[in-house]
C-alpha cells in the first residue's frame, strides 16, 4: 500500500515538473525568439505550440527510451481524445464557441486524416520508423503552410501571435537560455518521474500500462491545453480555444508520434492490440463525429459541449468498470452503445436539417 501511494504522487509530482517546465520552456523561447528578431507570427505557430505539446512529447519519448511503448503511443491517443472531449467540451460550456470557416476547410479534415494515417500505420501491430519520418515531414509541410497562409491573413496573422510584452521578457540572452534550460531539465525530470510512477501503479494493481497512459498521464499531459483553451474562452478568444485543441491534436500525431517512431530505431514502436481495436478507433472516430458539430451554425454551443464531456465520462467509466465492477460491465457496454447510436441520430438529423432545411430555406 505504501509502495502504491509513494508511486501516486511521484506521478503527480511528475504532472506538476511537467506543467512548470512548459511553461518555462515557453517563456525562455519566446524571448529568445525575439532578441535574435524572429517575427512573433512564427513564434506563435511554433515555439508556443510546442510549448504547450512538450509534456506529451517528453514523457512519450522517454516511455519509448525506457522500453514502454504502450505508454509511449496512449499517452498520446489518450490525450487526442481527452482534447476534443474534454478541452473543446469544457470551453464550449463556459461560452458557445463561434468556429471559423478555415478550421472547417482545411485544419479538421486534415487532422481527421492525420488520424486515420496513424490508424492505418498502427494496423500492422507496429510504427515503423519509416512512418515516423513520414509523420515529421507532414509536421513540416503543414508549418510551412501554417506560416504562409497566416502571412496573407492578417487579421489570422496577428491571432496567431502570441501576447507578449517585452517589458516583462528579459532581454539578456543568459536569461532566456537559462529559462530554455531550467525547462528542459524540469521537463526532463518531471517525465520521469511520471513514466516511473505510471509504470509503478499499472504493475502493482495488475492492470496494463496503455490504460494508465489512456487516463491518468494523457490527463495530466494536457493540462496546459486545457488551462489555455478554458483561459481562452473566458476572454473571449473562442478562435484560439478551438485553434489550441487542432493544433495540439495534430503535433501530437505527427511531431510526438512521428518522433517517438523514429527514434524507436529498426525494431519500431510497438502498438497493443487494444489500442489498434478499441482506442485509435475511437480518436479517429471522435474527430469524425465533431465535424457536424463544427459545421452546423459554426458554433459550438453548451449543448454539444455537455454532450462531449459526458461522452468522455462513459470513455473513462468503460476503462474503469471492468477494473472494479466486472459483473456490471455487459450491461454497461450495451448502455454505452444504445447512448452511441442515439447520440448519431441527433448529430445526423440536426446536420441535415440544417443543410437541406434552414440553408435551403434562407437561399429563398
Amino acid at each position: 500500500m505504501l509502495s502504491l501511494f509513494l508511486s501516486f504522487i511521484e506521478l503527480f509530482a511528475g504532472i506538476l515538473l511537467l506543467f512548470g517546465g512548459g511553461e518555462f520552456f515557453i517563456q525562455g523561447s519566446v524571448a529568445l525568439s525575439l532578441i535574435l528578431g524572429i517575427p512573433q507570427l512564427v513564434i506563435g505557430l511554433t515555439i508556443v505550440s510546442l510549448g504547450t505539446s512538450a509534456p506529451e512529447f517528453f514523457v512519450s519519448v522517454n516511455s519509448a527510451f525506457s522500453g514502454s511503448d504502450s505508454l509511449a503511443l496512449s499517452n498520446i491517443i489518450g490525450s487526442n481524445i481527452f482534447n476534443v472531449m474534454v478541452v473543446l467540451g469544457a470551453s464550449a460550456l463556459i461560452r458557445p464557441l463561434k468556429v471559423e470557416s478555415r478550421l472547417v476547410r482545411r485544419d479538421i479534415p486534415l487532422l481527421l486524416g492525420v488520424s486515420a494515417a496513424v490508424w492505418g500505420m498502427s494496423s500492422s501491430g507496429v510504427i515503423t520508423w519509416q512512418a515516423g519520418a513520414a509523420l515529421i515531414i507532414a509536421l513540416i509541410i503543414n508549418t510551412t503552410w501554417e506560416i504562409r497562409t497566416a502571412r496573407e491573413e492578417p487579421q489570422r496573422a496577428q491571432e496567431a501571435e502570441p501576447e507578449i510584452n517585452l517589458e516583462n521578457n528579459s532581454t539578456s540572452s543568459f536569461n532566456a537560455v537559462g529559462k530554455i534550460l531550467g525547462g528542459i531539465i524540469l521537463l526532463t525530470c518531471g517525465s520521469r518521474l511520471l513514466v516511473h510512477g505510471a509504470t509503478t501503479i499499472a504493475s502493482l494493481l495488475g492492470i496494463s500500462e496503455a490504460i494508465v497512459g489512456l487516463t491518468i498521464v494523457s490527463l495530466g499531459t494536457s493540462l496546459p491545453e486545457l488551462i489555455t483553451s478554458v483561459v481562452a474562452a473566458i476572454r473571449g478568444q473562442t478562435d484560439l480555444a478551438i485553434g489550441n485543441v487542432i493544433g495540439s491534436c495534430l503535433l501530437n500525431q505527427l511531431l510526438v508520434l512521428g518522433g517517438c517512431s523514429l527514434l524507436s530505431g529498426n525494431n519500431g514502436l510497438a502498438v497493443e492490440s487494444l489500442l489498434i481495436t478499441k482506442d485509435i478507433p475511437i480518436m479517429v472516430i471522435t474527430t469524425l463525429a465533431c465535424m457536424p458539430i463544427f459545421w452546423t451554425k459554426g458554433i459550438i454551443s453548451r449543448g454539444e459541449g455537455g454532450v462531449l464531456l459526458g461522452l468522455y465520462m462513459l470513455y473513462i467509466a468503460d476503462k474503469i468498470i471492468p477494473l472494479t465492477f466486472p459483473v456490471l460491465y455487459s450491461g454497461f457496454k450495451e448502455l454505452v452503445l444504445l447512448t452511441i447510436i442515439i447520440s448519431t441520430i441527433i448529430i445526423i438529423y440536426k446536420t441535415i436539417h440544417y443543410y437541406y432545411f434552414i440553408r435551403l430555406k434562407n437561399r429563398l
